[in-house]
């Protein structure tokens, strides 16, 4: 049986670009793998809330589906890393009453910051 996950994976245009966009939104991202050209899979790998993000080299999603990944927040965290996006010029949104805002990279993958129940009750649904 699984006991975690391991990485996640995503397939981008530019690894390099996608890795700073979430290093300049998440704080607390870290690019451990650089990108190298001589590599038979050229990828960026970038630690984020304890996971591997593994940015492969490729063709993204043609549009955004709903597929997303959600990333539990605090509020403080929410609302800075929305002024990191406006500074960015990307854009976002908020929903279920600001609980949870959702933006996107260059390649259509969604990500979602949930506050959810700050009392530690766990993520609204």
């Amino acid at each position: 049986m699984p006991q975690s996950l391991s990485h996640i994976a995503l397939v981008v245009t530019n690894p390099t670009r996608s890795a700073r966009l979430l290093t300049d939104v998440f704080a607390d991202a870290r690019i451990t793998r650089e990108e190298d050209a001589a590599d038979a899979h050229p990828e960026v790998i970038v630690q984020l809330a304890g996971l591997e993000f593994v940015l492969v080299r490729g063709q993204g999603p043609a549009s955004r589906n709903g597929d997303h990944i959600a990333f539990q927040v605090s509020k403080a965290e929410q609302l800075a890393c929305a002024e990191r996006l406006q500074a960015l010029a990307l854009d976002f949104q908020l929903a279920r009453g600001d609980t949870a805002l959702y933006f996107s990279d260059y390649d259509n993958h969604v990500f979602e910051l949930d506050v959810g129940d700050e009392g530690g009750a766990g993520p609204v649904a």
